[in-house]
């Protein structure tokens, strides 16, 4: 499903033209599909006899916020490390002039 993602994430696709950039059987590429337009991440629309699939980016903005907070955590740890190894160096280096 992430590789039927990062295809659609540069445009518009038919099923044809996912199978043939993705070198999965058609009906296991309908199935990704099929699971991905249930939950809303992938929209299609008809023209003729072709269906064309493309990403729905509303859809994917609550994973975006989450990461967002999940990166800000990180980092907020990684500048707790940063104090404390500051605060280590600046104790050694007390200790060694003593």
């Amino acid at each position: 499903r992430r590789q039927i993602m990062d295809v659609l994430a540069t445009g518009e696709s038919t099923v044809s033209e996912l199978v043939d950039a993705l070198s999965v059987p058609q009906p296991q590429v309908s199935k990704h599909l099929k699971v991905l337009r249930d939950v809303e991440v992938v929209r299609c629309r008809e023209s003729g006899r072709q269906r064309f699939y493309r990403v729905h980016p509303a859809s994917l903005q609550p994973l975006q916020t989450w990461l967002q907070q999940l990166t800000a955590e990180v980092n907020a740890h990684y500048d707790r490390l940063d104090d404390y190894l500051v605060e280590m160096q600046r104790t050694n280096t007390t200790e060694k002039e003593l």
